[in-house]
């Protein structure tokens, strides 16, 4: 995956502001430890009482240590809930889960299933065609780390600010997230030992030239520090196409 374990582009999720829209994504990661590449499936379908918004994301290939050159390495998914009962409502209650698993040379892991229930406010210009939500979740990790046979901070929290700037008649847009959260975990150092860390940083700033109404290429840059097992401060770029149907 493009490294998720939190909210990918919850921007969809503003409801009464943005249309009904499905897309896919394919994005080849230059990172020097990881040259893999990733589908994402994402759909966002808005109600009159809210909406709903999920993706799916899926590795091939690549240089992680220990995948499988062949097939699919890991799936991931999110799937997120907000509600509303105002056509102006700017202060939504929401709900979310994600999960996944994984496969190594030899073993399977799996993605531990969280639970996020919070709120979400959104600001926007006139037109919508600048968009910044702010999140604040609790967060519920099952089977959490285990330290001395007792799980640890199972149940914490997480803050998420999520944007969309359109500029040139929506030919060009920058779009992406960033994801704050505590949670106990092992990293691993730059000597191969194994240490802890009890916070963890994602962001995934996008940009995307719009060719048409359907097709857009450009990338990400993800940046993370004490994410997955790596310990410290990761850059990790991708180049992408998409195609929005």
């Amino acid at each position: 995956m493009k490294s998720k374990f939190t909210l990918l582009l919850a921007i969809f999720t503003l409801g009464t502001f943005v249309i009904k829209a499905q897309n896919l994504q394919l994005h080849y990661d230059f990172g020097k430890t990881r040259k893999l590449t990733t589908a994402t499936l994402e759909m966002f379908k808005p109600d009159k009482y809210g909406s709903t918004f999920f993706f799916v994301d899926m590795d091939f290939g690549g240089k992680i240590e220990n995948n499988r050159p062949d097939g699919m390495n890991l799936a991931y998914w999110e799937i997120a809930r907000s509600f509303k009962w105002s056509e102006t409502q700017k202060l939504e209650p929401r709900v979310e889960f994600n999960g996944g698993m994984g496969r190594g040379d030899g073993f399977d892991y799996k993605i531990n299933n969280s639970w996020l229930i919070g709120g979400q406010y959104t600001m926007n210009t006139a037109d919508f065609s600048k968009i910044l939500t702010l999140q604040a979740n609790l967060k519920h990790i099952n089977d959490g780390k285990i330290d001395n046979g007792e799980f640890k901070n199972m149940t914490s929290y997480q803050f998420t600010a999520v944007w969309a700037l359109n500029f040139f008649e929506n030919k060009l847009s920058l779009i992406g997230f960033a994801d704050f959260w505590r949670q106990d975990h092992a990293v691993v150092d730059n000597d191969g030992s194994w240490t802890t860390s009890k916070f963890v940083f994602l962001t995934e700033p996008q940009i995307w030239y719009n060719t048409c109404k359907n097709f857009s290429f450009g990338g990400e840059i993800e940046m993370s520090n004490d994410f997955g097992t790596n310990k410290g401060f990761m850059v990790n770029p991708t180049l992408a196409v998409k195609w929005t149907f």
